[in-house]
């Protein structure tokens, strides 16, 4: 299953919804998908979704999903890939209104550097994505909260 999920900015983006539309219809993508759109305007033809999903019901359609296709936004990237889920970031950009700047290209850029995720700058490029992110292995998150921790912690009996 392809789980699709934008967020919740205020912005739509109807162009990654088309393109995974025109996907389905070209039976490039044939699992099932299912989408959170949020604010977008754009109606899904070839797939389920709902504008938003509570907590409980987000986690449960990440958690049947085998890739998970996001805007570049950082804590849905994460959430994806502590879950184990092979994630492709498409950014929302500001020229199509879908964001005030264009800070999801540096962040998906970040991501994908340390082999995270798989970067599809461009939405005429989610078909190569999806077939890249069906064979490649990427690298398991590791959380670095420990080490900060302990960081602020000799800092602060340093004092």
């Amino acid at each position: 299953m392809i789980f699709i999920t934008l967020g919740s900015q205020k912005f739509q983006f109807d162009r990654l919804l088309k393109a995974v539309d025109e996907l389905i219809e070209r039976e490039i993508i044939r699992e099932e998908v299912f989408a959170q759109i949020g604010y977008s305007t754009y109606v899904p033809k070839h797939y389920k979704y709902e504008a938003f999903l509570d907590r409980e019901a987000f986690l449960a359609m990440e958690g049947k999903a085998d890739i998970v296709i996001t805007h570049g936004g950082t804590g849905a990237i994460i959430g994806a890939v502590k879950q184990g889920k092979k994630v492709i970031a498409v950014p929302r950009l500001s020229k199509y209104k879908e964001h005030v700047d264009d800070h999801q290209l540096q962040i998906i850029k970040q991501f994908d550097e340390m082999n995270l995720i798989c970067n599809c700058m461009n939405c005429d490029e989610l078909e190569c994505a999806i077939k890249e992110v069906m064979v490649k292995k990427y690298n398991s998150y590791t959380s670095n909260t420990h080490s900060i921790l302990a960081s602020i912690e000799k800092f602060i009996e340093g004092i």
